[in-house]
């Protein structure tokens, strides 16, 4: 291309030849004549008219004639973009086979827990309670080790959760982990841990979290009246002025945690205020925002997924940023590209208080309506180890997304990679998936990141080089 933007005579073949569109494109309405046209395999989106998108349009049926771009400068637009003559994209899948073998486990440590949070998932504290032996810990310990020494992997890891709060079973999580060091250096290997845990924590426990483990999330509602009135104790007492300890503890120690959001919908209002709160006193890693989920002891209440959400947490991102921070929703992520939304895709190992194999957080009890799409493992009495259902395992590895009919026309396919499937089947109560509101809120939310990206990069295009950003089974999400 010269100066005068007109084609050189070393562009004159490629100007003369028919274009060929070289990624998949979608094109988004935006307002009157504009409309985001992304190509998410090429991390490439600009803004464009009508005619643009009708030019797109030929180029794609194969119809597109010289006159429709008489100087070419668009075309070589769409050349730098990589959106067309470009060659063939790869697609960012990842498949399991055969026996899983993971160098993460996640122990659901108990189902008793020290709060009666109302949208608590788990409705702990109204179901049974149970609490994991050191025995079923060490065992999913010694697979995950001996899988990393197998693979060649310098570290394996332990992710403490449950459908409780961890830390109320405090010797089993101690003592699990002094034996993770002790079997680490055994093998000449690395054993790191992290926690979930809503925050209310002894002084001594806050020393050991954070001397010992990698990272923590910590479920945090933001301003203590929103917090405290979803959060309160087993006594009925707010827990925030707890939480708010043992966060400053863990900035004071320079420990790397994250802050959970959960956004119910009388508190939709306040959730800008709350994220200010969250921005203008601490040091979170990263600040996490989710609509409540009508599951468990919050299934019967109003919804969160709601417009009402979307522009809550628009004005929350505004605020954020006035402070230098970005606060995230876990499906909308233009920074991966991955056909995994989480671990059930990738073998994620969870092990149950009685030590049965779940790929799921949300179904970490065998009593759960769906545990017997999501355990798929038990242990192995007499070979040592588990035996794995490779049935229910190849349908939990064909939930990724590019096996999902529903997902194939929508632009925030890889990115989103089909949103939490333990949701779909609450919603829809089918094997089958078919979306939910949340696949708006995906949307909208994936659409702003898009134009802020095109924004941050001078507000007329955005194109950058393909990352390494896969979505990690098991644990290594609260690694931050």
């Amino acid at each position: 291309m010269n100066d005068a933007g007109r084609p050189s005579s070393e562009d004159s073949y490629r100007f003369d030849q028919k274009p060929v569109l070289s990624a998949e494109i979608f094109v988004v309405p935006l307002d009157n004549d504009r409309h985001l046209v992304y190509a998410p395999l090429r991390r490439a989106a600009f803004v464009a008219n009508r005619r643009v998108v009708q030019l797109l349009g030929d180029i794609e049926r194969g119809t597109f004639k010289p006159g429709m771009d008489a100087d070419g400068s668009l075309l070589e637009f769409l050349r730098r973009l990589e959106i067309v003559d470009a060659g063939q994209e790869a697609q960012p899948i990842t498949e399991f086979r055969g026996d899983p073998e993971p160098t993460t486990v996640t122990l659901f440590l108990t189902t008793a827990c020290n709060l009666r949070c109302t949208y608590c998932y788990a409705a702990a504290g109204d179901t049974t309670t149970k609490f994991m032996s050191l025995e079923v810990a060490k065992r999913g310990i010694d697979f995950v080790a001996a899988n990393a020494k197998k693979k060649g992997s310098p570290v394996f890891e332990i992710a403490y959760h449950g459908g409780g709060e961890p830390t109320v079973n405090w010797q089993v999580m101690v003592s699990s982990f002094e034996y993770a060091r002790a079997k680490a250096t055994q093998l000449g290997l690395r054993a790191l841990a992290s926690s979930a845990t809503n925050g209310v924590l002894k002084d001594e426990q806050i020393d050991w979290v954070t001397a010992n483990l990698a990272a923590a999330s910590v479920s945090f509602d933001g301003l203590p009246s929103v917090h405290d009135r979803h959060r309160p104790t087993v006594s009925g007492k707010g827990s925030s002025e707890r939480v708010i300890h043992t966060i400053r503890c863990f900035d004071t120690a320079g420990f790397p945690y994250g802050v959970r959001v959960t956004v119910t919908a009388d508190q939709i209002p306040m959730m800008a205020e709350s994220i200010e709160f969250i921005c203008a006193n601490f040091r979170p890693k990263r600040i996490q925002v989710e609509p409540a989920y009508q599951i468990g002891r919050w299934s019967s209440a109003p919804s969160a997924e709601t417009e009402g959400f979307i522009a809550g947490y628009r004005e929350a991102q505004a605020h954020a940023s006035r402070y230098g921070r970005e606060i995230c929703f876990s499906a909308a992520r233009v920074g991966a590209l991955t056909n995994h939304f989480c671990g059930i895709t990738q073998d994620s190992f969870a092990l149950s208080p009685d030590g049965n194999v779940s790929a799921c957080y949300e179904v970490f009890s065998e009593d759960n309506r769906w545990s017997n799409v999501f355990f798929y493992g038990k242990p192995d009495a007499v070979r040592g180890g588990y035996q794995f259902d490779l049935g229910r395992l190849s349908h939990l590895r064909k939930q990724a997304v590019q096996h999902r009919e529903y997902c194939q026309g929508c632009f925030a396919k890889w990115t989103c990679a089909g949103d939490c499937y333990h949701k779909s089947l609450t919603v829809n109560g089918s094997l089958e998936f078919a979306g939910s509101d949340r696949c708006h809120i995906i949307r909208e939310l994936t659409k702003d990141q898009i134009l802020e990206r095109i924004a941050r990069a001078g507000g007329l295009f955005w194109h950058e080089l393909p990352q390494s950003s896969p979505v990690e089974a098991g644990g290594k999400e609260m690694l931050l």
